[in-house]
């Protein structure tokens, strides 16, 4: 690692063109989503995670851990997308002290039509303009950075 804490202009470039292409791609994905399904990103995010869930239900905590969000957020967000009818909160089976968060039949049809044209748009705005040779590399560059934070994370704080 450079001792230099700025980034040179080959660096700088591909930090900012990484940058401008992750709000951009975002951006237009969610955009689509609004428009042709009335969902927000935070509605789509939610929603995969539960219907890729084997019961179509999880408790909030479980959802915020997932989706790294505070609790805060996570109950604010659950509220709105409970009063449109896209999940409910439960009691839990298991502890009644918890509640579950459980995919609707509205939530689950909201899914079912939103992801077959969101992944036809990542596809075509993402997966096809990268490539395979280069989806490749990509994937590799992501998971290095990932471990890279997860390691920072692990390390101690210095004083």
């Amino acid at each position: 690692m450079s001792d230099d804490p700025w980034l040179n202009e080959t660096e700088q470039r591909a930090w900012r063109s990484f940058l401008a292409m992750q709000r951009q791609l975002s951006l237009h994905l969610y955009r689509h989503l609004q428009r042709e399904f009335g969902l927000s990103s935070s509605d789509y995010e939610i929603l995969v995670i539960l219907s890729e869930s084997p019961t179509g239900r999880m408790r909030a905590f479980e959802l915020g851990e997932v989706t790294d969000w505070e609790k805060s957020r996570m109950s604010h967000h659950l509220t709105r997308m409970a009063q449109r009818g896209l999940v409910r909160r439960e009691t839990c089976p298991d502890d009644t002290r918890y509640a579950d968060i459980v995919l609707t039949d509205e939530g689950r049809t909201a899914i079912d039509e939103a992801a077959p044209s969101h992944a036809a748009n990542v596809r075509a705005w993402f997966i096809e303009a990268v490539g395979p040779e280069k989806l490749a590399a990509l994937q590799a560059a992501s998971d290095a950075v990932l471990t890279t934070l997860t390691e920072h994370d692990t390390k101690p704080t210095q004083n």
